[in-house]
């Protein structure tokens, strides 16, 4: 690995922040028991240390330690507090770009391997789940992409298209279809693809620290990297209780929790809030009618609403939030009301949890990989497909620790290049996601009176 830092010494360090608390979500309440962890105690020394327990790291730190390489993750929170153990749980296949525009983004060979394993990705994920027995929920029931507009039909009956030349197991739906699945008129179209599914995130992520350590990975919970400083050939890292780390490699998996510990990285993607909502057991006539085969679905507006029924019949429903931490469902009215305008017969069927947390988005919409320093490796952003693709470059990171050229890595590393104005990140989401909503509101208006 290269890097562009030389052999001379150099440090980065950040402030404190906050101590991690409780989310609230419902995973809290249902995910099965993580492996028991603890800060870091004393001086040590392993080949990689990762910082960031979210499915990131914790994927590379499995595929590391399987390979018999020494590795640490450490969590400033425990394994899965951040996105990865809050998001909706859909394991979804691809990017947001369709599979031709993934290939002509990046060289033709690169772009087709990387529209390959993308729109694979949940193969990996539910083989992961086989092989070390994670009790997850896991069910590969599909994922619905739906078009609320008819201006969105055009791509998305493209998109099939392509998949099905590419071998890609998916289907056409069509608003009967998707009427008959869903449960509501709401949607013009849309286009199943099976290879996707759900599991609950926070109970996959504790089972990917379990197999981590089955494997003889360290984890370590409440242990925050304070600094970085090169030193010769490796890097000492500061812990905030005092401890030195000392490694040749270094993963920075924070995603939508990137601090200032590398400079320019955390102004590199926008931290977006997303919320979710969820009731208590459905009744069974409204668990018959919305995705009775425990399909996921999101929807193809600007500003993605997207849901799931859960093992215990529970509607999961997420969409942006305001950019603070928040939790209960009476925080989140407008989620609310949208479901209840979704499907009427939610009246007399009660909301028991929600909670909202950081997903990093990117200005290409696509993961960033960077290699800023020799040893060191950052890899986030995945504007939320976080499951399916972070543990697909968890193996990408363990792969190039292990010697992988870069030429052959799913993803090119680029330089970190930070966002304008990124300071003002809160108020460009806020008005981002109020244009989204009004754009959206008006193209399902126009669908609804006829011009879709």
């Amino acid at each position: 690995m290269s890097g562009s830092v030389g052999s001379a010494d150099v440090s980065f360090s950040v402030g404190a922040d906050a101590v991690p608390v409780s989310c609230g979500s419902l995973y809290e309440e249902t995910a099965t028991a993580g492996p028991v962890t603890g800060a870091v105690g004393q001086d040590i020394e392993v080949g990689t240390l990762v910082t960031g327990g979210g499915i990131t790291g914790l994927s590379a730190g499995l595929y590391l330690a399987t390979a018999g390489e020494s590795v640490a993750v450490v969590d400033a929170g425990a394994p899965g507090w951040g996105a990865s153990g809050r998001n909706g749980g859909q394991v979804n296949p691809g990017l947001k770009m369709p599979p031709s525009g993934v290939e002509s983004h990046l060289a033709p060979e690169a772009g087709r391997r990387l529209a390959v394993a993308a729109w694979n990705a949940p193969d990996l994920v539910f083989a992961l789940i086989e092989k070390h027995g994670i009790r997850c929920d896991a069910v590969r029931g599909g994922t619905v992409r739906a078009a609320t507009a008819g201006s969105q039909v055009p791509a998305l009956d493209r998109l099939t298209e392509e998949c099905l030349a590419r071998g890609g197991d998916v289907a056409w739906l069509n608003r009967g279809e998707m009427a008959e699945l869903t449960g509501t008129d709401r949607y013009c179209a849309g286009m199943i693809d099976r290879r996707g599914g759900q599991v609950n995130p926070l109970s996959y992520t504790r089972g990917l620290a379990s197999a981590a350590i089955g494997r003889g990975a360290q984890v370590y919970s409440g242990t925050r990297i304070m600094s970085l400083t090169r030193d010769g050939g490796t890097w000492l890292a500061m812990t905030d209780s005092g401890y030195a780390i000392r490694c040749r490699n270094v993963v920075l998996a924070t995603n939508g929790y990137t601090n200032g510990l590398w400079p320019g990285l955390s102004d590199s993607i926008v931290p977006v809030y997303s919320a979710i909502i969820a009731t208590e057991p459905l009744p069974e006539r409204l668990r018959a009618a919305i995705l009775a085969r425990r399909e996921v679905l999101y929807e193809l507006g600007e500003i993605t609403v997207y849901y799931r029924v859960d093992e215990a019949g529970r509607l999961l429903i997420g969409r942006r939030s305001v950019s603070r931490p928040l939790v209960g469902a009476e925080a989140f009215p407008e989620l609310r009301h949208l479901a209840h305008r979704l499907w009427p017969g939610l009246a007399g069927t009660g909301w028991t949890h929600g909670w909202n947390g950081q997903l990093a988005v990117t200005t290409d919409h696509y993961p960033h990989w960077h290699e800023p320093a020799p040893g060191v490796i950052a890899c986030l952003g995945y504007n939320g497909r976080g499951v399916a693709m972070a543990t697909l470059l968890g193996r990408e990171v363990a792969r190039r620790i292990q010697g992988v050229p870069a030429g052959e890595l799913l993803l090119p590393p680029t330089r970190i290049r930070g966002i304008p104005l990124h300071r003002f990140w809160k108020a460009g989401v806020a008005a981002r996601v109020a244009l989204g909503r009004w754009r959206d509101r008006r193209q399902e208006g126009r669908a609804a009176g006829g011009e879709g």
